[in-house]
């Protein structure tokens, strides 16, 4: 999780008591006197990042020479849940608004998004997009209300050079929670400092990553049963996890003295040499390399150990319940110009490299078939990373189901930061006992949610 995903994840959408029922009507300001349709969307990045900012204003301009007939009013700013309601409550809304995958279902209920079903028979490329993608924009009926961006899921990062000088082999990292444990051992006698295997407990990530291992060997954090939530954690699978992170600590020593981690800690420690894995997303690679002093070839990226499931998430657009049919229409042609399009992957990958951004990192495709195929050709033309460092990552992807966050997922990994950190840091912790206080905790926070 980068720090601005991490930012992201910490703003669970807040929008009780504000439902909109989606109206199918158009007004008479949708449209100017001469059929020009103007809608209003965020994305925007803002001044400060300069080349993004113009790269999306440039986008705008060639969509709008395309397509005369709209004009995008594009506004800086993303999902604020801070503002979102009394946006909405107000009217202030965007027709097209940027959405973290944890928004959709709940956004859905409440009847905040349009039903864009109707329209997207007119865009073929819809038809490409990954089912389990859509399905995060989709009710229980299969009606969609938005479109992907981008998506991501957790993987397991590791040092290549630390694998070759522990003797094993960097192309092959492990695949299994046990060969993590022997890997990380071996990494760990090198000495010097050196860690096998680190690991979060502070400021919500060490719960974070507790919910990756579970979803890794095929449990859940959380699970509705009869439309209530309930903690899914205190059982066997739980235990499993405590208890290895506690024996690689204490029994192992294979994860380092210094405990308390949090976000920035991991990403330092590897650009440092001194740390051998950790889960991870690949965007952590870039910032490492750019804020940690790190180098693209040091860094491999294989699948998330016993493969059962992984934590991911990502990025899409929604539209404004009030909006028209026309700026529907208007907002999924620009949505499929730019972010949902297989088309513009090739101009992006050229810009990015042009301008010294990592392309070809082993992110998820969002689609299927000729896209699918459109954007491995289009990474590949333009690649100005190790790719290879990848393969594992990339081979297991397609077979390793992703899971969302649980709901209210930052109170949820807070309670779980408490456990995380006393296996951690203290020899004698109760794995059982920090279970059931932890299941306590998060039934609470869970009987919120409707």
């Amino acid at each position: 999780m980068t720090r601005t995903r991490l930012r992201r994840a910490l703003g669970v959408l807040l929008v009780a008591g504000v439902a909109l029922a989606a109206t199918g009507c158009g007004s008479d300001e949708d449209q100017s006197a001469d059929g020009t349709v103007t809608i209003t969307v965020n994305g925007l990045p803002p001044a400060t990042e300069a080349a993004n900012h113009q790269r999306f204003l440039d986008n705008v301009a060639e969509f709008e020479r395309q397509n005369p007939d709209i004009r995008i009013d594009a506004r800086e700013g993303k999902m604020d849940p801070q503002t979102f309601a009394a946006k909405l409550a107000g009217g202030q809304l965007e027709d097209v608004f940027y959405v973290y995958f944890t928004d959709p279902a709940n956004l859905i209920a409440k009847r905040q998004v349009a039903d864009i079903s109707a329209y997207v028979k007119d865009f073929p490329v819809v038809d490409q997009i990954r089912p389990e993608v859509r399905r995060v924009f989709s009710d229980d009926a299969g009606k969609l209300y938005g479109l992907p961006y981008k998506n991501y899921s957790m993987g397991l990062l590791y040092s290549r050079p630390l694998f070759t000088k522990a003797g094993l082999d960097p192309d092959k990292p492990p695949t299994t929670w046990a060969e993590v444990r022997t890997a990380a051992q071996k990494i760990a006698a090198l000495g010097g400092g050196t860690v096998g295997f680190g690991e979060y407990s502070k400021s919500n990530t060490g719960g974070w990553h507790f919910t990756t291992h579970m979803y890794s060997r095929g449990g859940e954090v959380a699970v509705n049963e009869g439309g209530t939530w309930k903690a899914a954690f205190n059982n066997d699978t739980g235990r499993q996890v405590l208890t290895q992170l506690k024996e690689m600590r204490w029994t192992d020593d294979s994860m380092g003295a210094r405990q308390s981690l949090e976000w920035a800690d991991l990403l330092q420690l590897m650009g440092a040499g001194k740390l051998g894995m950790y889960l991870a997303t690949a965007d952590n690679i870039p910032t490492i390399v750019n804020q940690y002093k790190g180098d693209f070839a040091d860094y491999g990226l294989g699948p998330i150990p016993d493969g059962r499931g992984t934590l991911g998430g990502g990025e899409g657009y929604m539209f404004n319940a009030k909006a028209s049919p026309e700026k529907i229409r208007a907002g999924l042609k620009w949505l499929t110009f730019w972010f949902t399009s297989a088309d513009r992957f090739e101009a992006e990958n050229k810009w990015a490299a042009e301008h010294k951004l990592p392309v070809g990192l082993p992110e998820p495709q969002i689609f299927t078939g000729p896209a699918a195929q459109t954007q491995a050709a289009a990474d590949k033309t333009y690649a100005n990373v190790p790719q290879q460092n990848y393969a594992p990552f990339v081979a297991a992807m397609g077979s390793i189901p992703v899971k969302l966050e649980p709901p209210n997922a930052q109170q949820v990994y807070a309670a779980l930061d408490v456990a995380m950190l006393k296996v951690l840091t203290d020899r004698d912790a109760n794995v059982d006992q920090l279970l059931a206080d932890a299941e306590k905790q998060v039934n609470t926070i869970l009987s919120t949610v409707r």
